[in-house]
């Protein structure tokens, strides 16, 4: 029988105290390239696919990027009713986002193919995250496809554990982490940085950046290593036609114009006026064919793009007038929605957030399947951002991967500072709807879910806020711009969002859109960033300064321990005691196998009276203590009297009354009401007395 020759290439390397092996040559050997990154138990498959025909009307790169999880991978069927992989989940698109955004500058920007990366994950090791893997996966099958892609890239996981960096920490590992960190770059420089912290200080954060991309030289010469032994055939790129004729045009009869353009502060006024130059240009040139056309359109744009950089290059007024420190006005108010738990209004410029905040119960967490198993999540910020938002028309639909990355990085920013939420008690949801959008609305969302957390009464340990800074990079040249515009972020170098206390940095996140930037670059970021944060800090700190009391609107929730002898009485056979005490009261009831109760009720007088049911439950007979008992049984010789739930003790036909009782059923009926006194124990039954109760 012949077999299958295998054109098989290998490269090992320890990494983080693992050893890796990137593999090509033996599966999915009709993509373009794949690669299989193993490590341990975990074994990811990358592909690449990209097509060898481009759309030369096309102005951006058609790159899509998807990162899935096979629950096979771990030895495990989904749940629910369709017992097959669906939709993609929260954690898979925002890995999707961590591996894409490294690798999209590091094409040409003539290269306009569609390539599309998948990263699957076949194999599952529960003691790392598989993400890592993942972007090694993405960078190896992207150097040996032949595709012009200027990498390898590398990418690391640093924590933060006993006053130490750690290079690529266990899932146990950052348990005890005060960050955790994930940095992508080229040998050269820093491309990403997506992170969450304790606390901690600009330098740590700094060192933390750097100490990754030193230690991810490993993987860039793995990826290197493999390209060599591969030896793929490089595409031939064809080269795009100069536009530089179209720029001096547009330059030489429309620059004053476009400059203009770019001095009026009013977002929606400039965008008409840009829009009104463009149009000029179009008809100016109404002979061209549709490639030419675009050409043409190309050319505007790179004008655009060389008078706001030229501007700020040149210390002059930035687009609104400010300059490159200054925080744009703000404005804050809480309390803004009246039945909300706790809302806030964050204004800053022309970017706004309205922030609502709502406590819940315990059975109101976020419920999550993944590889892992089965979890809960008490804490849940939901980020909205509406076509209205920027003046456009949008269908109102679920939400997409910016709204989803946007809305973890402001609750990671969050995280460090919420009270322990086992304690607490409540689940909590934010949900912020910008409402206006021109730069960084997801700094906004940090800033009014601090303010709409404290006027709910959460008592966070610190405010948080969060500031979004620039670049504009021309050689050596170099200006960092704190609190960036739309269009500064649209034609500048570099989004970098930092967000934290006034103790530390709680979340970073850095994206470059060139081949990276140095240390000083970095460093001035982030020290501006810092003195911004101050200032945002200061504002909000004059509207609200400590947490509230828990509002009116929220629902009441009380938390306490009974002990475990006493948990089945409160459950009862079936479930049965438990459920009758929520469809009484109308609270929700829940007790864990450690005999935590929490009562959970929309108002007081709800939890009170869920309360009051188990405190009868729970309570333990007293002896001399007169109770109001109702009949359950008669028989010959008395009465069984139900005086407590699940406690019932015998009246006998001799303790009913002072005078002789010739026959119970005379005087008693099953469902009657009576009140007896508990006089004592017989072999630990209860012994009740009704004419006890009439002597006294």
């Amino acid at each position: 029988m012949n077999k299958l020759n295998f054109d098989i290439n290998t490269v090992e390397f320890e990494y983080g105290n693992r050893k890796y092996k990137i593999e090509t040559g033996k599966v999915a050997r009709q993509a373009t390239a794949s690669v299989m990154v193993s490590s341990g138990d975990l074994s990811v498959l990358t592909t690449v696919v990209a097509q060898k025909d481009n759309d030369p009307l096309k102005d951006f790169f058609p790159l899509a990027v998807f990162y899935q999880e096979k629950f096979y991978a771990a030895g495990r069927i989904p749940g629910g009713f369709f017992k097959r992989e669906g939709r993609p989940t929260e954690n898979e698109t925002l890995v999707s986002r961590l591996i894409d955004r490294p690798i999209r500058p590091l094409f040409p920007s003539s290269f306009t193919n569609e390539v599309q990366v998948i990263c699957t994950v076949m194999s599952a090791d529960k003691d790392q995250n598989p993400d890592i893997a993942s972007m090694i996966g993405a960078s190896a099958a992207l150097s040996i496809s032949g595709i012009p892609f200027q990498g390898p890239i590398g990418a690391a996981r640093v924590g933060f554990i006993d006053d130490s960096f750690v290079i690529n920490p266990s899932i146990e590992q950052l348990k005890d982490s005060y960050l955790d960190m994930v940095v992508a770059g080229t040998k050269d420089a820093v491309l990403m940085v997506e992170s969450e912290a304790k606390e901690l200080d600009e330098d740590l954060m700094l060192g933390a950046v750097l100490f990754g991309h030193q230690e991810m030289q490993k993987v860039v010469d793995a990826c290197n290593e493999l390209k060599s032994k591969v030896n793929p055939n490089m595409w031939e790129v064809e080269e795009v036609p100069s536009i530089k004729e179209y720029e001096s045009q547009i330059s030489s009869n429309f620059l004053d114009e476009i400059e203009n353009a770019f001095k009026i502060a009013d977002k929606s006024s400039r965008g008409e006026a840009i829009n009104s130059v463009r149009e000029k240009i179009k008809s100016s040139h109404e002979d061209l064919d549709e490639l030419e056309q675009a050409r043409l359109m190309t050319a505007f744009k790179n004008v655009e793009k060389s008078v706001v950089r030229k501007s700020i290059l040149s210390n002059l007024p930035r687009i609104d007038g400010r300059d490159l420190d200054t925080v744009r006005p703000i404005e804050v108010e809480t309390s803004f929605l009246q039945k909300t738990h706790g809302s806030s209004l964050f204004t800053r410029g022309e970017t706004q957030a309205i922030v609502a905040a709502t406590l819940g119960s315990t059975k109101d967490a976020q419920r999550i399947e993944n590889l892992s198993g089965e979890s809960t999540d008490a804490f849940m910020l939901h980020y909205n951002f509406p076509g209205y938002s920027v003046g456009e028309i949008s269908f109102p639909g679920g939400p997409k991967r910016r709204e989803i990355g946007h809305g973890n990085l402001a609750k990671r920013a969050i995280k460090a500072v919420l009270p322990d939420l086992d304690s607490f008690g409540y689940t909590l949801r934010v949900v912020s709807e910008i409402t206006e959008s021109n730069g960084s609305s997801s700094m906004a969302t940090v800033c009014g879910t601090s303010l709409s957390l404290m006027d709910a009464g959460v008592p966070i340990t610190n405010a948080v806020a969060g500031v979004a800074m620039g670049l504009i990079k021309e050689g050596d040249d170099f200006a960092v711009l704190t609190d960036i515009l739309g269009d500064e972020d649209h034609l500048g170098d570099m989004d970098f969002k930092v967000a934290g206390t006034v103790d530390g940095v709680t979340a970073l996140q850095m994206d470059i859109k060139i081949e990276g930037i140095n240390e000083q670059i970095m460093d001035a970021a982030l020290e501006k960033a810092k003195a911004a944060r101050m200032h945002i800090l200061g504002v909000m700190n004059e509207v609200i300064d400590k947490p509230k009391e828990v509002s009116d609107n929220a629902p009441a929730m009380k938390k306490f321990t009974v002990h475990q002898d006493k948990i089945k009485e409160i459950i009862g056979k079936g479930g049965a005691v438990i459920k009758n005490i929520q469809q009484e009261s109308g609270a929700s009831v829940d007790i864990n196998d450690d005999g935590v109760v929490t009562v959970f009720g929309e108002n007081q007088s709800v939890m009170q009276a869920a309360l009051s049911m188990i405190e009868t439950i729970i309570e333990d007979p007293e002896v001399n203590k007169i109770y109001e008992g109702k009949v359950v049984k008669i028989v010959d010789f008395g009465a069984f009297v139900n005086i407590l739930p699940g406690k019932d003790g015998l009246l006998h036909i001799s303790e009913i009354s002072e005078e002789r009782t010739e026959n119970v059923s005379d005087v008693l009926s099953e469902g009657d009401s009576i009140k007896v006194k508990l006089i004592g124990f017989d072999r630990g039954k209860l012994k009740l007395s009704a004419k006890a109760v009439d002597k006294e």
